[in-house]
């Protein structure tokens, strides 16, 4: 099929960023030889630090320039403006590397369409449902969708949206990075206590030699991060966000710190495209979107045609309900093993550091303990949480989440066997009752009339 031009810039499923500065400039990809290895030199500069900006500030300043980033990356999420990735048969390879499963997965996995049920067939409690569908539409969602075991318990759309209505999912994308991470390490590629700069050779010779592909997943890789840095320079005005990320300083020792780093993120873009020797917009595209059936998702790039991998993907409720029941069943999809089930279990079961029990491999946990950042994902307001606090307080300990700015989010529930998706605009309208992770983790803990839990 012969590929035709996008008004938004999408192309093969892959959106092109035009972000604040300079939009409509000549893309150019970084060079790369080898096993990808950036050509270009090494930024020699660290970002001054800019003056400090008062908590109450921070969300809105977070928001302003996020939110123009996506202004031309975004598909859009109106039903009369659909866009759509091409990911016609013809093209899209069925997956090379996936392996069996050892033994079958539970529930169902759905075909292009979800099979529907009630929700009394699904062991669910109906007004339960609409109260929270009502609670996201007072907090300006797009879409919610729920399944069970597979099925389509649930979607509701606002605001002019539909089942195919696309738009970003800003840091939610982090877990789609992690996946991305996961299937390059059971390919040989790559193992989490390689140091990063074997694929950034920048670092080599420097403090972040030290810094591993583990210390990047988990958020303790010391390098350097102030708001200014990381969400205005970095996020909405650099042209070549890799080669930002990558220029930045060490601000401290590798594992004694646990920040939340967009930039420390993007890195993963020069790791997992040079440890595959594949464009990571296209190994997500053939290794994860199109196993899935994700077929209105794509991943977005910066002007100079690196693949986002700190925000990024564009998606649906539904696409995210899919990536969601790949998560609950450890990584196999009907069968196939898409990433393996050792990898999302380091990935979204136990903390992986001993510095923020909230924080996976680029997931969100619930275990109990220090929860730091959480708010910063989201969009909030709120500080780091109190010692043996949780994310979601009485919500069970083995849920996760993806998590970003705005509230968009999938909730996984593995007892009993739940994924929610919820999407909606980057900001929320002045007195928005927001949606939060306490209300989609309602459908696990108020939902579910039976079996309650598959302990």
């Amino acid at each position: 099929m012969a590929d035709r031009p996008h008004p938004l810039g999408v192309r093969n499923g892959v959106f092109n960023a035009f972000t604040l500065s300079g939009a409509g400039q000549d893309a150019r990809r970084v060079p790369r030889s080898g096993h990808g290895r950036r050509e270009t030199e090494a930024m020699q500069r660290r970002r001054a630090h800019s003056p400090a900006v008062p908590a109450r500030r921070r969300r809105t300043l977070v928001v302003s320039v996020l939110a123009a980033v996506t202004l031309a990356v975004a598909c859009s999420s109106t039903g009369d403006a659909q866009q759509h990735a091409d990911t016609s048969a013809d093209t899209a390879p069925d997956n090379p590397r996936g392996t069996p499963a050892a033994s079958p997965p539970e529930g169902e996995f759905p075909g292009t369409e979800w099979r529907t049920v009630t929700a009394a067939d699904a062991g669910m409690d109906q007004a339960v449902l609409d109260d929270v569908a009502a609670q996201a539409e007072l907090g300006d969602s797009n879409c919610l969708v729920v399944t069970r075991d597979g099925r389509l318990v649930g979607e509701w759309y606002w605001n002019g949206t539909g089942p195919q209505s696309t738009q970003e999912v800003f840091s939610a994308s982090k877990s789609f990075t992690s996946v991305l991470a996961g299937i390059a390490s059971d390919d040989g590629d790559l193992q989490v206590s390689d140091s990063a700069s074997e694929w950034i050779p920048e670092w080599t010779g420097t403090p972040s030699e030290a810094v591993t592909v583990e210390h990047l997943l988990n958020n303790t890789s010391g390098r350097f991060q102030d708001f200014d840095t990381d969400y205005v320079q970095m996020a909405a005005l650099a042209d070549d966000k890799t080669a930002f990320a990558i220029g930045l300083d060490q601000q401290s020792d590798p594992g004694t710190t646990w920040v939340y780093n967009n930039a420390a993120i993007q890195t993963l873009e020069a790791v997992i495209g040079g440890a595959t020797g594949e464009d990571v917009a296209d190994f997500a595209q053939q290794r994860l979107f199109d196993p899935l059936g994700m077929t209105d998702s794509g991943w977005a790039r910066d002007r100079a045609g690196n693949p986002m991998t700190f925000m990024g993907v564009q998606s649906t409720c539904r696409d995210m309900a899919r990536f969601g029941l790949l998560a609950l069943n450890k990584g196999n999809w009907d069968g196939e093993q898409i990433v393996s089930e050792d990898w999302m279990d380091r990935s979204t079961g136990e903390s992986s550091q001993d510095l923020n029990s909230a924080y996976g491999w680029l997931w969100w946990l619930n275990r109990p303990g220090t929860v730091l950042g959480a708010e910063t994902a989201g969009g909030g307001d709120g500080g780091d949480s109190p010692t043996e606090s949780q994310l979601v307080t009485g919500a069970p300990e083995d849920m996760f989440f993806a998590q970003g700015l705005g509230g968009q989010v999938i909730a996984i529930d593995p007892g009993t066997r739940t994924v929610v998706a919820r999407l909606g605009p980057s900001t929320y309208p002045p007195g928005t009752d927001r949606f939060t992770t306490e209300d989609v983790a309602r459908v696990a803990t108020e939902a579910v009339t039976g079996p309650d839990r598959a302990d």
